[in-house]
């Protein structure tokens, strides 16, 4: 009775590589992995955009993204399970730490309906987002909602960091015991624009009781603004 069902693909796949025949694995393991996630009633599969090492301009990532989103629609045409592109915190040289990067994907593929958003917490953070106030957070959603537009994202990962702000680098943390907060996560999941969308914490995890430790914690901020 879990709804909506998403599964992420795996992380070692990579939509921009500049490997030919790793870009070939990449785009054949995902449409088979987006199959299946169809099989099973998935509603959202969630990716990294990818890395363009290799490359010397993200330009030339970017573009490699869209064709292989656009081979793997193609491939997969009829099936429902909606692919969310993830922003990520920009280390090294990962793409989608700016939803300029977003949007160059959307507008290469003509704002396909299959193709939609997921917003991590920690990453645009440490993209640069300043979103433990309320006009940072409203200025990350004013770009979304300007770039994309708001009705393309459809879950949130809500990660606390310790790292500093627009470090780029990537390292989650129990919430509110990082930089975000419990001001910056009770703005976050109260906001109207925000509040009905689906949660999922990707805190750190030794037992049971840490998921339960950060799941009571945003009970506790929900409907609650500091």
């Amino acid at each position: 009775k879990i709804s909506p069902v998403i599964i992420h693909i795996p992380y070692t796949l990579n939509l921009a590589s500049s490997k030919e025949k790793f870009y070939r694995i990449t785009i054949k393991e995902f449409i088979e992995d987006l199959i299946e996630a169809d099989k099973l009633g998935a509603d959202y599969l969630i990716t990294h955009m990818g890395s363009y090492k290799g490359f010397k301009k993200e330009i030339s990532g970017l573009k490699r993204i869209t064709k292989a989103i656009s081979k793997i629609l193609e491939e997969t045409e009829g099936t429902k399970t909606i692919i969310l592109l993830e922003n990520t915190s920009g280390s090294g040289n990962w793409l989608g730490y700016k939803f300029s990067h977003q949007k160059f994907i959307f507008e290469g593929l003509n704002y396909n309906n299959r193709l939609g958003l997921c917003l991590d917490t920690a990453h645009a953070w440490a993209g640069g987002y300043r979103i433990n106030d309320k006009d940072g957070l409203e200025s990350l959603l004013d770009e979304i909602e300007n770039l994309i537009g708001l009705d393309r994202l459809f879950v949130v990962h809500l990660n606390d960091t310790k790292e500093p702000f627009n470090s780029r680098n990537d390292r989650h943390m129990d919430i509110g015991k990082g930089n975000i907060g419990e001001k910056g996560f009770s703005l976050i999941v109260n906001h109207p624009k925000l509040k009905n969308l689906t949660f999922i914490l990707e805190t750190p995890k030794k037992s049971d009781e840490d998921d339960l430790r950060n799941l009571n914690t945003i009970r506790r901020l929900y409907d609650k603004l500091l």
